[in-house]
C-alpha cells in the first residue's frame, strides 16, 4: 500500500496530466477545440480515492457551469406584433445557436422569464434537432415536424425571429431551414421564399406602405421607441427608400425624422424639422452627422434627447461598415446628453439591443 506521501504525489502527477478542452460558439462537433493548461493541482484526503477526487471535481466544474449566465439577444413578438430583440441572461452553454433557438419556443424554457407584453415565436412542442454552420457563414437550422404548426399571419415573424436572433454572431451570415432533416425551399405555411437562405438585409418587420414601384426601392432599416409599462424600448422596422436616394446614412435620418406609421404603437423624439446640414463624413468606421438646432429636444442649452441619439446609433451602426456615430450642430461638438455630461465622442453600438441599459 502506498503511504500518504505516496498519494500525494500520485495525485499531482496525475492533475498536472489533466487538460481542459475549449469550445467555439457551435459546440464541440462543429468547433477547433483548444488546449488550456492546468490550473488547480488538487491532493488526496486520508481515506479518499482517485475516482471519489475526480468525481468531485467534475461536480463542482457542472456546478459552476450551471450557475454561470451570459446575456443573448432573442427576437419575440410584442403586443403591437413586432419582431424586437430582447436581451436575457440564458445559461452558458458551448452550443450558443442550438440553445438561443430553444428559448424562441412558446411554452418552453423562455416561459420563466418572457417579458410582460411579449411572446414566444416558435410553435409549442418545436425541438430543435440540431444546427449546422456552412464555411460561407450560412447556418442551416433543423426542426421538429411541430415547427409547421403556426398561424399564417406569423411566417414572416417567425422568419425574420430566427434569421435576426442567429446573425446576432458574427460568424453568422445567412440562415437556411430545415424539417426533420430535409432543405426547406419555402416555408411551410404561406410559402415565403428561403431557398438561397435569410439575411438581415431581407429586412425585418417591413413597411411598404405607400410605395408604387418597389423595384425602384430597396430596404433601409430604423430603430423607433415602444413602451410596455415602464419599460421602454426599440424596435427594429425595415422601410422602402427610393433608389435615386444613394446615401443609405441620409435615407436612415430622413426615415427617422419621418417618424413611426400611424396607429403603429411606435414613437419618435425627432423634432419634425430636424435637418441634416451637408452631407455624413465617413473615416475609419464612423460616421459624423451635422444637424440644425432642431436636433435638440430639450429647452436646456445643447440637450440632445436620449431616444435621439439612440435610436441614430442604432439605425446608423445597423449599415456596413459604421461602428459609431459623431453628432455636431452647425459644425460644432457640444451637445450634451440628459444626464449633463457631454457628448465628446463618437458613440458606438451597444453589445446588446434592449439591455438594461444603453
Amino acid at each position: 500500500m502506498f503511504n500518504r506521501g505516496a498519494w500525494k504525489l500520485a495525485a499531482s502527477v496525475v492533475a498536472s496530466l489533466l487538460l481542459l478542452g475549449g469550445c467555439g460558439l457551435f459546440g464541440k462537433d462543429e468547433a477547433v477545440k483548444e488546449i488550456d493548461p492546468p490550473q488547480d493541482v488538487s491532493y488526496l484526503k486520508d481515506g479518499q480515492s482517485l475516482q471519489e477526487t475526480t468525481e468531485n471535481q467534475k461536480e463542482e466544474k457542472d456546478v459552476k457551469k450551471a450557475t454561470e449566465t451570459v446575456k443573448r439577444e432573442l427576437y419575440l413578438i410584442d403586443k403591437n406584433g413586432f419582431v424586437v430583440p430582447q436581451t436575457v441572461e440564458l445559461p452558458k452553454t458551448d452550443a450558443v445557436a442550438k440553445q438561443v433557438l430553444e428559448y424562441l419556443v412558446e411554452d418552453g424554457p423562455i416561459s420563466e422569464m418572457l417579458p410582460n407584453g411579449f411572446r414566444a415565436v416558435l410553435p409549442a412542442d418545436t425541438r430543435v434537432l440540431g444546427v449546422k454552420l456552412e464555411k460561407d457563414g450560412t447556418i442551416i437550422a433543423d426542426f421538429s415536424p411541430e415547427f409547421a404548426n403556426y398561424r399564417p399571419e406569423d411566417e414572416k415573424k417567425i422568419l425574420q425571429a430566427i434569421t435576426w436572433t442567429l446573425t446576432q454572431f458574427d460568424n453568422v451570415k445567412k440562415v437556411k431551414i430545415r424539417i426533420n432533416g430535409y432543405d426547406q425551399d419555402v416555408m411551410p405555411v404561406n410559402k415565403t421564399p428561403i431557398q438561397d437562405g435569410v439575411s438581415r438585409a431581407d429586412g425585418i418587420n417591413m413597411e411598404a406602405s405607400g410605395v408604387i414601384d418597389i423595384t425602384n426601392t430597396h430596404p433601409v432599416t430604423v430603430y423607433f421607441v415602444a413602451q410596455q409599462g415602464n419599460n421602454t424600448y426599440y424596435v427594429p422596422v425595415t422601410r422602402r427608400v427610393p433608389n435615386k436616394e444613394k446615401d443609405d446614412v441620409v435615407a436612415a435620418v430622413n426615415e427617422l425624422i419621418k417618424g413611426p406609421s400611424y396607429g403603429s404603437g411606435l414613437a419618435s423624439e425627432f423634432q419634425p424639422d430636424t435637418q441634416l446640414v451637408g452631407k455624413p463624413k465617413y473615416e475609419d468606421g464612423k460616421v459624423t452627422l451635422n444637424f440644425n438646432e432642431a436636433i435638440y429636444g430639450s429647452n436646456k442649452k445643447n440637450v440632445i434627447l436620449d431616444h435621439v441619439l439612440n435610436s441614430l446609433v442604432l439605425s446608423l451602426t445597423e449599415q456596413k461598415g459604421i461602428e459609431s456615430v459623431a453628432i455636431t450642430v452647425n459644425g460644432k461638438a457640444n451637445l450634451v446628453r440628459e444626464d449633463g455630461k457631454p457628448l465628446s465622442e463618437p458613440v458606438t453600438r451597444p453589445e446588446k439591443v434592449n439591455a438594461e441599459s444603453f
